[in-house]
């Protein structure tokens, strides 16, 4: 049994903890679960089993920071009543040093044990204190910064009103104080009477931790006949490990040597899989210093999460890259992302790394707790030791099978973190650098920042910034300055330069837009936008009304994309959203940009698809009248459809996309009952034709019926027969994030799933990530080889 046991609700911070024991030379295990007697009776993953093994510190990873607050209440009561806790002298609870996760919850749960609890919130290492019992970062209130912005809930403005809720009950009664550090030896010698008691130590600096520690362990952790659990953060810890470090009397030389001894002789080198589960600035400026070393970086949209199949392509290279002895890292694209869905992301992200971990024994790096507690389990880790810490947070572990695992909370750490993790990975498997990297990949499996060589190697894409009087410009520039986006393409805007400072002075946002004569002149670098400045719009051109002027330049901007396309230099093109009736108030009588695309480029026949993170449809017809729709489809015509709709999706990265046909009527007509027999006349023959070539095609079927299985993932693609009959479900289903795509052009060209949007434009209130993804989509179908069908 240990001497000291430490309960942490995410796994980064259960490695931070653990290395502070091990610096400090006492031997740590950490166990990924609660630490209770289901999980410590058998053999670890990161050693002996514990009745051939004395362990000072075992370090529980309860993995509950994304519970429900009542589960992480459940999951803390029985870890601190499992036999580790209860043969322990010294009970630690590890907190974030943000305040995140189910501190009240958990904090209850140690209440109800009948425990005395004190808080020790404060990080000083990275300005992250509490003053007069408020959190602060730097100075700031927490409440103020944006570290909180993956969460759903918002940051505590003091820490009591954080403790101490509604509920629960066994909080409420609590005696609970917040004390400056100084304080605390004389509160908690008032606590000898037994009644449960809570105090919130005040910190700005590791002194005031250590007059928290030195009292606790003055009162040998037992006050009154009850136990105390310090709550703190990986400060207090450390603070903690050097005091019962030096109790042991253990000097120097044992300390540097501690780690040794749980040290192991290390195979031949392993490929390395870096896995980035946090969007942190941070942990993207880290992400970059690796692919700058040659990780080829595999970036997963967020929006697919969950989505079957969604990210095969992409497991299958990184499959392959890890068999053949190449670094890789897995993060996820920029785009905005709904909080509440930020547990199914993760979840998938990690899905991904373990499946792509299984294929080789691979060394791991991982940023963010609650990732590398997911991947762990999926690989079937089940505890590991501590090895070294690179940074502060910043660990090296070794699990039971010899794999080498590095873990950092994401927002700890300067740019270097990562690297420095991997290069201890290296030198502890005593292997030189790999002779040869692999080509950077240019799709979204390209990383936040690359070295020129590879920027050079991203595709061009023409951005047309539509009608100059709608919301096009303000989507356009965010979106171009994203830097997943950047991380793909290179993208320039065919447009209005003052139109775009406009745009950028609406938002508020401080951009560098330089005029270029063509796309080789432009400069990516961040915080620019490159635009070839046609000079059409007038300075005073309002926001939101319907300009003819407006009109013109919306068909010259396409005009000047499409010759750039035919002409090679830009291999594709995405398009705000144009005003039909100014289009056709200056003279262009075209029905959209489809149409208009499909004659600039002497396209005879072309397919609108419409895709979004759920559903994908292209139409068979589009802008006509519904009865000249149902007289103009016809089998040929289906026919093409399909094999158009299939070769953007194996084009997309989907090898054997499933097909779903819709039909015209109700119920596919019911055996003659509605119609004249239109499917079996018009449809079914088109569909046999594909599937005689092998299309993985299905149909005709009843609409209602195949939307609702298109949008649970049981089809690839729907194929409309006529316009709102596709338009309808996928403007429920996700018109924010959808794009439309013009299939059968001889270049690519993807566009906003929205109109221009008049009533809001020029009002900073236009959504860009439907840009952001039509970009992403441009840039990943420009990158893969037409597919011949």
């Amino acid at each position: 049994m240990a001497s000291v046991f430490v309960q942490a609700d995410d796994f980064s911070g259960a490695a931070e903890v653990g290395y502070c024991f091990v610096h400090h030379g006492l031997t740590t295990r950490v166990l990924l679960g609660s630490g209770t007697a289901a999980g410590t009776s058998a053999t670890h993953d990161g050693g002996a089993s514990t009745a051939d093994t004395v362990t000072d510190a075992v370090v529980a990873d309860t993995h509950s920071r994304g519970l429900s607050a009542a589960d992480a209440e459940a999951v803390v009561k029985d870890a601190f009543s499992g036999p580790e806790a209860s043969a322990a002298q010294v009970l630690f609870k590890k907190m974030d040093s943000l305040w995140r996760g189910n501190i009240s919850a958990e904090t209850a749960a140690l209440a109800g044990l009948g425990y005395h609890v004190v808080v020790a919130g404060a990080l000083p290492q990275l300005q992250r204190t509490v003053r007069a019992g408020r959190p602060l970062v730097a100075g700031s209130p927490l409440a103020e910064t944006d570290l909180w912005q993956a969460e759903v809930s918002a940051p505590p403005a003091d820490v009591p009103s954080l403790l101490r809720p509604e509920e629960p009950e066994s909080v409420q009664s609590l005696d609970l104080e917040a004390v400056r550090s100084s304080r605390v030896p004389s509160r908690l010698a008032g606590m000898l009477d037994g009644r449960p008691a809570l105090v919130v130590a005040d910190g700005e600096t590791t002194a005031d931790l250590e007059h928290v520690v030195d009292a606790l362990l003055e009162l040998d952790f037992q006050s009154g006949g009850r136990r105390i659990v310090l709550v703190g953060t990986g400060g207090a810890a450390d603070v903690l490990a050097e005091r019962l470090g030096a109790q042991t009397a253990r000097n120097a030389q044992n300390v540097a040597a501690a780690p040794a001894t749980t040290e192991e002789p290390q195979e031949t080198a392993r490929p390395v899989l870096a896995v980035v589960g946090s969007a942190s600035k941070t942990a993207q400026a880290q992400l970059a210093k690796l692919e700058a070393e040659g990780f080829r970086v595999v970036r997963l949209h967020p929006l697919y999460a969950g989505a079957k199949d969604a990210y095969a392509p992409q497991l299958a290279q990184v499959s392959a890259d890890l068999r053949a002895g190449h670094r890789v890292a897995i993060t996820l694209a920029a785009a905005k992302v709904d909080p509440s869905g930020s547990a199914r992301i993760v979840q998938a992200l990690s899905a991904f790394a373990a499946q792509a971990a299984k294929a080789a024994p691979a060394d791991l790096v991982l940023t963010g707790g609650e990732t590398a507690r997911e991947v762990l389990d999926a690989v079937g880790h089940s505890g590991l030791v501590p090895l070294a810490a690179v940074q502060h947070g910043a660990v090296l572990s070794r699990a039971g099978d010899g794999t080498l695992v590095g873990t950092k909370p994401g927002s700890f750490g300067d740019d270097l973190a990562l690297l420095q993790l991997y290069d201890e990975i290296r030198e502890r498997r005593s292997a030189p650098a790999p002779a040869t990297t692999l080509p950077l990949k240019t799709s979204e499996q390209s990383g936040a920042t690359m070295t020129d060589s590879a920027k050079n190697q991203l595709p061009y894409v023409a951005v047309t910034m539509g009608d100059g009087a709608g919301i096009g410009p303000e989507v356009i520039v965010p979106a171009v300055l994203d830097a997943g986006i950047l991380a793909e393409c290179r993208p320039v805007v065919v447009g209005d330069a003052l139109r775009l400072r406009q745009a950028a002075e609406t938002l508020g946002v401080e951009v560098d837009i330089q005029a270029v004569e063509d796309v080789e002149d432009a400069v990516f670098t961040p915080g620019r936008v490159n635009v070839i400045d046609l000079n059409l719009l007038p300075e005073d051109l309002a926001w939101g009304q319907l300009s003819p002027v407006a009109g013109h330049a919306a068909y010259e901007y396409i005009r000047v994309a499409s010759e750039l396309a035919m002409a090679g230099k830009v291999q594709a093109i995405c398009t705000a959203p144009l005003n039909k009736e100014a289009l056709h108030a200056a003279g262009h009588i075209f029905p959209g940009h489809t149409e208009l695309l499909a004659s600039l480029t002497g396209t005879e026949e072309v397919s609108m698809m419409l895709s979004t993170p759920k559903i994908r449809v292209i139409h068979v017809t589009t802008h006509i009248g519904l009865m000249d729709a149902i007289r103009k489809i016809n089998p040929d015509l289906v026919e093409r459809t399909i094999r158009r709709g299939h070769e953007a999706l194996v084009r997309a990265g989907i090898p054997n996309p499933k097909i779903g046909v819709c039909a015209i009527n109700p119920h596919a007509g019911e055996n003659g009952l509605f119609g004249q027999g239109e499917e079996a006349e018009k449809i079914e023959p088109g569909v046999k034709a594909a599937q005689a070539d092998g299309i993985n095609a299905v149909g005709p079927l009843p609409a209602d019926t195949l939307f609702f299985l298109a949008g649970r993932g049981d089809y690839d693609l729907v194929v409309a027969m006529y316009h709102d009959q596709g338009h309808g479900p996928v403007k429920v289903l996700g018109i924010e994030a959808g794009v439309n795509i013009t299939v059968g052009l001889p270049v690519i060209r993807t566009s906003v799933d929205h109109g221009t949007a008049f009533d809001i434009a020029g009002k900073n209130i236009a959504d860009s990530r439907s840009m952001v993804e039509a970009l992403h989509q441009a840039a990943e179908m420009a990158t893969r080889p037409a597919v011949a069908v």
